[in-house]
């Protein structure tokens, strides 16, 4: 299968630290990938070269073939690649329903807008967040607000891959449901591509066939979760020592 995004060598150093330290690894159209490691491990980091928030040291991005390194993010989500935040970033004194709405109103005019329109309304039913639609978004608990940040992101016009950051971090099991069912409602409709970091095993295993292990800047394994979490290397990364 064709990859979709694609690192080849890429580096970020920090002064003398290596945040990323030559990462290479591919992400075929229509995949749901994990991204683990322990904290520190660099993964945030990666997600934050690949979105255009930090300029790359070293290596390449590509999206479709297409070069991406140097790109910022508001140009690389008009290329249909965009990202998360473990901490949900809203526009506090706008609606809910705005919310939604504020990543497809520059991209979308005349008849488009009757179509933004009608996808922000799938988007509250399947969030369940519809009764609060004319709610400032301040008023939303934190994890509603997580839950909305994800869900504004889909209106983004010709979104092709998604990056989202520990998407599952401090919400409460019915709001993980939630999100959960927007990542497979998306991918199994639009064939929509995703790149997961989280630490939540449980979601990462019923999501991601396939999961990328990060293990001090590097690539440590990759493959099936029950795999990976077998090898010495990764076992070690987390526990702080090898197996024996």
């Amino acid at each position: 299968m064709a990859a979709l995004l694609e690192t080849k060598d890429l580096a970020k150093r920090f002064g003398g630290l290596a945040a990323v330290d030559g990462v290479s690894f591919a992400v075929a159209h229509g995949e749901i990938r994990g991204l683990i490691g322990p904290n520190g491990a660099g993964k945030t980091t990666l997600l934050n070269l690949i979105s255009g928030v930090y300029p790359p040291t070293g290596g390449e991005i590509r999206l479709d073939g297409e070069p991406l390194a140097g790109l910022a993010p508001h140009q690389l989500a008009r290329k249909g690649l965009i990202r998360s935040f473990q901490v949900a970033r809203l526009f506090g004194n706008m609606s809910v329903l705005d919310n939604l709405m504020v990543p497809c109103l520059a991209a979308r005019h005349g008849s488009g807008a009757a179509t933004a329109a009608a996808e922000a309304a799938r988007l509250l039913d399947l969030t369940r967040l519809a009764p609060l639609a004319r709610s400032p978004a301040k008023a939303l608990s934190g994890g509603q607000r997580a839950l909305l940040q994800i869900a504004a992101g889909f209106m983004a016009p010709q979104l092709k891959c998604y990056l989202l950051d520990e998407p599952f971090a401090g919400v409460n099991p019915a709001i993980k449901d939630s999100i959960v069912d927007l990542i497979e409602a998306h991918n199994r409709e639009r064939r929509m591509t995703f790149v997961i970091v989280s630490h939540e095993m449980a979601l990462v295993r019923r999501l991601c066939p396939r999961v990328t292990v990060m293990i001090e800047g590097r690539i440590g394994a990759e493959g099936a979760l029950d795999e990976v979490a077998g090898k010495d290397e990764v076992i070690g990364a987390y526990l702080g020592k090898a197996s024996t």
